[in-house]
C-alpha cells in the first residue's frame, strides 16, 4: 500500500472541515428529539468530557445541546444509565446502555463499543493512575482485594461506604480516603465499572453487571491496533488534524501516537494535508473530506472536542482560549466558566455565564467580543442563544450584567427580545 498524495486546503478550508467533523453547522431538529439524534451527536464528537463543575450544568450536557439546541437531558442520563434510581434498576439498566463512563479524554462518556479499544489502558493501571493510586497498589495489594469484594458483595457501591482511613499525600486535591483511592485505581484497571451516578457521585459495580456481554466477550485488540483505531475515530471527529490533536483526543502517550500516526499514512488510511498558516503537518482521513460547514451559531462548553485544546483552538479559529475556573479571581481576564460563542464559522465571543437557580435567571457575568467582530450582529445572534439556554436549563429569562466591551449591545438585545416575547 502507498501513501496518497498530499492534499493543500485553506485556513477558511480547513476551519470549515473542522466544524463540519464536529456535526457543527447542521439544521438542528425541530419538534422532539429522539434518541437517535443523540446517538448521532454523539458519534459526531466521539465522547463526551465530564467535570464536576456545575455552576451553569454539568458539562457532559452541554456538547449536545450546541449542536442540537434543546433536547431532554433525561435521554441522554438513559443511555449512560446516570438517572437517579435504584441500584436494582440501575443494573437492569446498564445491560442495555449506550454509554460508559471511563478515561477518555479525561474523564468520559464513551460509546460502549470502544470499551475493547481502551483495555490496553486499563493493563497499564500500575503506570498511569496518579501517584497516590500507584502508591497505595504497590503498598497494601490486600485492600484492593478487600474493596473489590465489597464491590462484589455489596455493589453498586459509593467510595463513602467504604469505611477506610483518610490517605494524606500532601496534595489538598486528592485528600481522599484509601477506600476511594482503592476504587479510583480499580476502575481505572477496568475492575470495576461506574454502573450510574447519583447528584453525580459514581456508584461502582463488577464490569460483568454494567457492561453488555456483547462487549465483555469482544477480544481484545493488541496495543497498536486499538490505538490505531482510536487515532481513526479521531480524525473523523476532528476532520483535519496534526498529529499532536489526534493523539490528545484520547490521551495517547505521544511517542506512540507518533508512531501509530506514521503507520496509518503508510497503510494509507491517512493522507497529509498541508493547511495554509499551520506550521505542522496535517492529516485527514483518507477518503472522507468532512463538508465544510459555514453557518453554524452555538455557545461552547469549555469541555466541548472543538475548543479543549487550547493550541488547536489557536490554529484553527485564532482564538486564544484559556480556562481560568483554577486561577484566582483577581487574576482571571473573563470569568470562571466562560463559554466561546461559534458564529458562522467563526469564534466571535466569549462569555462569563452562570445558572442562578434559586431565582431562575441565566446569568452573563461578563461578555467579551473577538478583535474584528460585529458587535452588533454577534450581540443580537448571542441573545437568541442564551435565551434557548435558558429555557432549556427551566430559567425564566437572561440578565446581563456590565462587564465586558459586549455587555451593552447584549444587555440591549436581551432585553428586546424579551420585550418582543410579550
Amino acid at each position: 500500500m502507498g501513501v496518497d498524495a498530499e492534499i493543500e486546503l485553506s485556513a477558511a478550508e480547513a476551519r470549515g472541515v473542522a466544524l463540519g467533523a464536529q456535526g457543527m453547522g447542521r439544521r438542528r431538529p425541530g419538534g422532539r428529539i429522539a434518541a437517535g439524534r443523540l446517538r448521532r451527536g454523539i458519534e459526531d464528537v466521539g465522547l463526551l468530557q465530564l467535570d464536576s463543575v456545575n455552576v451553569l450544568c454539568r458539562s457532559h450536557y452541554l456538547p449536545l445541546f450546541s449542536r442540537l439546541g434543546p433536547y431532554p437531558r433525561g435521554i441522554l442520563d438513559r443511555l449512560a444509565s446516570h438517572a437517579d434510581s435504584a441500584a436494582g434498576s440501575a443494573t437492569r439498566a446498564g445491560r442495555d446502555r449506550s454509554l460508559f463512563e471511563y478515561w477518555g479524554h479525561e474523564a468520559s462518556l464513551l460509546p460502549v463499543e470502544l470499551q475493547p479499544l481502551l483495555r490496553w489502558r486499563m493493563a497499564r493501571a500500575e503506570k498511569l493512575t496518579e501517584r497516590p493510586a500507584r502508591l497505595l497498589a504497590a503498598e497494601k495489594p490486600e485492600l484492593l482485594e478487600s474493596v473489590l469484594r465489597t464491590v462484589r458483595e455489596r455493589g453498586p457501591i459509593r467510595a463513602a461506604e467504604l469505611a477506610t482511613p483518610v490517605r494524606k499525600p500532601g496534595n489538598p486535591w486528592y485528600n481522599w480516603s484509601e477506600g476511594k483511592i482503592a476504587l479510583d485505581y480499580l476502575f481505572f484497571a477496568g475492575r470495576v465499572c461506574a454502573t450510574h451516578r447519583v447528584r453525580f457521585e459514581r456508584r461502582y459495580d463488577l464490569p460483568e453487571r454494567v457492561l453488555p456481554a456483547a462487549v465483555l466477550d469482544a477480544p481484545t485488540p493488541p496495543e497498536d491496533e486499538a490505538q490505531r483505531q482510536l487515532l481513526m475515530i479521531a480524525s473523523a471527529s476532528l476532520g483535519v488534524a496534526a498529529e499532536p490533536d489526534l493523539g490528545d483526543y484520547f490521551r495517547l502517550p505521544r511517542a506512540e501516537s507518533k508512531a501509530r500516526v506514521a503507520e496509518l499514512v503508510e497503510a494509507g488510511a491517512l493522507t497529509p494535508a498541508r493547511v495554509e498558516g499551520w506550521s505542522a503537518p496535517a492529516y485527514v482521513t483518507a477518503g472522507r473530506l468532512p463538508k465544510a460547514a459555514r453557518e453554524a451559531r452555538a455557545l461552547l462548553s469549555p469541555f466541548d472536542p472543538l475548543v479543549w485544546s487550547r493550541p488547536r483552538t489557536e490554529r484553527v479559529f485564532g482564538f486564544r482560549h484559556r480556562i481560568e475556573l483554577y486561577t484566582p479571581a483577581a487574576q482571571r481576564l473573563h470569568g470562571y466558566y466562560v463559554l466561546p460563542f461559534l458564529l458562522g464559522d467563526s469564534l466571535v465571543a466569549r462569555i462569563d455565564v452562570k445558572s442562578d437557580r434559586g431565582a431562575g435567571v441565566l446569568r452573563v457575568l461578563g461578555a467579551f467580543a473577538e478583535p474584528g467582530a460585529d458587535t452588533r450582529a454577534v450581540a443580537l445572534e448571542l441573545a437568541d442563544e442564551l435565551r434557548l439556554l435558558a429555557g432549556w436549563l427551566e430559567l425564566e429569562h437572561v440578565s446581563v450584567a456590565r462587564k465586558g466591551d459586549l455587555a451593552g449591545k447584549l444587555a440591549k438585545a436581551v432585553t428586546a427580545g424579551r420585550r418582543s416575547e410579550h
